[in-house]
């Protein structure tokens, strides 16, 4: 016996959640938006002003290099996530999905357990280790024989933003590695079992077979991880602070948007130059995404289980 849904019904399920995300998040998002076009006079009240703080933040000496600094180093903060944390989350997904690996749980929780870590406690623990003055980074390489290539990483402008990107490949790994684990597990054994019987090496399976069927995972994986580093702030924060140091080296949009928006030591904030920053980061977001399911995600369809 079949039960029709009524209008009412589907309106009575979806409205807290529809309500919740209306109140938190799309209505502060419009806003923001907003917000962007407009100046405060003499007074203090607002006052329409057009693409005038987008001019600023773009093209003005004293806030164009600091927006652009902050573009390219969040640029190179993914493209480092892209080049280590996704290639080894996918290499560590398949030696797990391999049958009769011992201790496959015990590994895969320990991998992930750093992803559930307050970012405060991580960027706090690593400053310890790294620390050139009490930090056990320099005492655990020399057990390996590499501590002359020891050195004050987080301290120095060309290895900071590179330093910290480790970091955060360390802490998030888990992710990248469970999506894929997962899409491997589901890709069907009579696939793999028919190939095996056809004389394929298990090299040539993941190759040939398992990793075009899990190519819709893994751009997946990529476009999460670029939503995330284009709102990548808190590890950054915990470990350099607002100003992003030594010399903006490891400035990126999110920590420019909290220093323009609330201000920080000398530099007074400015919420509507603030709003122009979020709503420049929204839109860097939003083109990636564009380009993801326009460009790849339709091609990736074919690859689908």
């Amino acid at each position: 016996m079949k039960h029709e849904v009524k209008i009412w019904q589907l309106l009575l399920f979806l409205a807290p959640a529809v309500l919740v995300y209306g109140v938190f998040s799309a209505l502060p998002l419009a806003q923001t938006l907003g917000q962007g076009f407009f100046v405060a006079d003499d007074s203090g009240h607002a006052a329409f002003a057009g693409l005038q703080n987008f001019r600023t933040v773009l093209l003005d000496p004293d806030w164009s290099a600091g927006f652009w600094n902050a573009m390219v180093n969040n640029a190179r903060f993914f493209c480092l996530h892209m080049l280590l944390q996704n290639p080894i989350g996918l290499l560590l997904a398949t030696l797990f999905s391999l049958k009769g690996l011992r201790g496959a749980r015990t590994y895969r929780t320990l991998i992930f357990l750093p992803t559930l870590l307050s970012v405060v406690i991580i960027g706090f623990i690593w400053q310890l280790i790294l620390s050139p003055l009490w930090g056990v980074g320099e005492k655990l390489m020399g057990f390996a024989g590499l501590a002359d290539w020891f050195a004050p990483w987080l301290g120095e402008e060309g290895s900071a933003l590179t330093a910290i990107s480790m970091v955060s490949v360390w802490q998030y790994i888990g992710m990248p590695m469970m999506l894929i684990y997962a899409a491997l597990l589901a890709v069907p054994d009579e696939i793999v079992e028919a190939a095996h019987v056809e004389g394929a090496s298990a090299m040539r399976i993941f190759w040939q077979i398992k990793l075009p069927l899990i190519y819709p995972t893994l751009g997946l994986v990529t476009i999460l991880t670029f939503v995330a580093n284009f709102n990548a702030f808190d590890l950054i924060y915990s470990i350099k602070g607002a100003l992003a140091g030594p010399n903006y080296s490891t400035d990126i949009l999110g920590t420019l948007f909290y220093r323009t928006f609330f201000g920080y030591q000398a530099q007074v904030g400015n919420a509507y130059l603030g709003s122009a920053v979020a709503t420049l980061m929204f839109l860097v977001i939003l083109a990636g995404v564009g380009v993801y399911f326009v460009g790849v995600q339709r091609r990736l369809t074919r690859f689908a289980l």
